[in-house]
């Protein structure tokens, strides 16, 4: 059981199947750990339940750095939890795995919001505004060998995650799909993403998946 103050994003299928694929992995006393996006701090308890020696979780939104930390404090987990943008409170440091369920949900405009729930799903009229620069960012703080695990819609370009990915140095595959029902927004947007060539006037699910990126040694 999560808590979670208002506005912060619930765990959904797309957590869990992030999670299924961290529990593929080997953590020990050694690994270190970084989640971005943590909104309550799911993956981050994950990864240290799972034996991870050091975990740091990192949002923007204060209610979610403030959730990630009460969770954190009721599991008992020594989790580091920091508020900023993506990896920039960690320039500088390394890690042997990334994670992050990033807003991935193509928008009806660009305008990327500061407040409010959407603000943990929009991502820019084509879903990218925070994965563009996670690809870009992230392999920043791989340390040699170390492992990118990336959850996202197909909405919203996977190819494009592979090849950005792949031109940072990476050596990238898909390691876990799902397709699932739309949920209540992707509902409300069907007519736009149809206009926009999308998805089709029929399509009534997305297919999430988990893109992993290996740092070469």
């Amino acid at each position: 059981m999560l808590l979670r103050i208002p506005g912060v994003y619930a765990p959904q299928h797309d957590t869990w199947l992030l999670a299924g694929a961290l529990a593929e992995h080997l953590l020990d006393p050694r690994t270190r750990v970084l989640d971005i996006c943590t909104g309550t701090g799911a993956l981050a308890l994950r990864a240290a339940e799972l034996g991870a020696g050091s975990v740091t979780a990192i949002d923007i939104s204060h209610r979610a750095v403030l959730t990630a930390r009460l969770n954190a404090r009721a599991r008992g987990c020594p989790i580091r939890v920091l508020q900023g943008s993506l990896t920039g409170p960690v320039r500088g440091e390394r890690f042997d795995l990334v994670i992050s369920n990033p807003p991935y949900v193509p928008a009806e405009d660009d305008r990327i919001p500061g407040t409010g729930r959407a603000r943990a799903w929009d991502a820019g009229t084509d879903g990218r505004a925070l994965l563009d620069r996670i690809c870009c960012q992230a392999p920043d703080v791989l340390a040699p060998g170390a492992m990118l695990l990336l959850a996202q819609s197909a909405l919203s370009g996977v190819d494009k995650t592979q090849v950005m990915l792949e031109e940072q140095g990476l050596r990238v595959d898909v390691v876990a799909r799902r397709e699932i029902p739309f949920g209540p927004v992707l509902t409300a947007r069907r007519r736009m993403l149809a206009a926009r060539g999308i998805i089709t006037a029929e399509q009534r699910n997305e297919e999430i998946v988990v893109i992993r990126g290996r740092q070469h040694p």
